[in-house]
């Protein structure tokens, strides 16, 4: 079985994120979603809502599980049997963060990681960015994934 791990806080979980998500899953009999509980992050929803959220999202597709938890990601991809990472790159910067975290992760817990570009109209889309608009009562519809 080929297990992936795409991880983060999801607060909230994007479009980008559903981006991600749906390509990388022909890549994998299984798709593990880790919802990080950061205690020095301050995060506008709860680890629980955060991975109801997304579970309600992919309750139909029995190849998604959706976890949080705390601590590395190596410990998480090895504790479920992931020997992949994904993560979604919208930039350069999101590049180079996420290639020095690849390494870590290489040589620390043998694990690969496999970088999705975001889809163009996706690049600017970012939690933080809903986040603010949320916080000044606009809506973000456009920018959240729904049950189809």
């Amino acid at each position: 079985m080929r297990t992936g791990l795409f991880v983060g806080t999801f607060d909230p979980f994007t479009l980008g994120h559903d981006s991600i998500v749906r390509r990388a899953l022909p890549l994998f009999d299984n798709l593990v979603i880790g919802v990080g509980v950061n205690p020095d992050k301050h995060t506008m929803l709860s680890a629980a809502e955060r991975v109801q959220r997304i579970a309600d999202l992919y309750a139909d597709i029995s190849a998604v599980s959706v976890m949080a938890f705390e601590g590395l990601t190596i410990d998480l991809a090895k504790q479920v049997g992931a020997h992949y990472i994904i993560k979604g790159v919208r930039s350069v910067t999101d590049f180079e963060y996420e290639r020095a975290q690849a390494d870590f992760n290489r040589r620390m817990g043998g694990i690969e990681t496999l970088l999705l570009y975001a889809e163009p109209q996706l690049e600017s889309l970012s939690s933080s960015m809903v986040r603010t608009l949320q916080a000044f009562g606009r809506s973000t519809d456009e920018y959240l994934p729904h049950k189809k």
